[in-house]
């Protein structure tokens, strides 16, 4: 089975899916693909979303409230990532951006083996559905410009200065 819940953020509600498996969304209610992400993971589990509880919402809710009150700057949650290979090999390289720190598109396309893959890296950052914890919000433009984010760049804005000032390393993001 796949649950379904609401989660009220500082940058606004956001849904909360899980499987037994784990964490399997953690997005934006108003973002524009929600729909087709949501309805990914369907055909990838093969359940429909269903409102309801799972424990792992508890687990989530905690740390996702320590990382916003600046305290958490890594999660240990249980994922479970509906996607093909190629969207799991670049959501872990996603995983891997220490925090406060970014990222460009290039240089996740070198961290997955990849350097000719720079538009499906983008791709696959786009339709990654676990806002925060699978940081695509630190990838930036290869010349350190904001481009891209599902839930739009003031909510990308937001979440890299609040990791700049929270990380100890105040020169990371000077561009802001």
């Amino acid at each position: 089975m796949l649950y379904i819940t609401h989660f009220k953020s500082p940058l606004g509600k956001m849904f909360i899916g899980a499987s037994d498996k784990g964490i399997c969304l953690f997005d934006f209610e108003f973002r524009k693909s929600i729909a087709s992400i949501m309805k990914r993971i369907e055909t990838q589990v093969g359940e429909p979303f269903v409102k309801g509880y799972h424990p792992y919402f508890d687990l989530l809710v905690t740390q996702v409230t320590e990382y916003f009150n600046g305290v958490r700057k890594e999660f240990d949650l249980p994922l479970h990532l509906a996607g093909t290979s190629f969207q799991v090999s670049v959501w872990n390289a996603l995983m891997a951006i220490p925090y406060g720190e970014t990222r460009s598109y290039k240089a996740q396309s070198i961290a997955i083996g990849n350097l000719k893959a720079i538009r499906a890296v983008a791709g696959a950052n786009g339709e990654n559905g676990i806002a925060i914890i699978v940081p695509c919000h630190r990838v930036v433009g290869e010349n350190g410009d904001l481009t891209g984010y599902g839930g739009g760049l003031p909510k990308k804005k937001w979440l890299l200065e609040h990791e700049n000032k929270y990380s100890g390393n105040p020169d990371q993001m000077s561009l802001f």
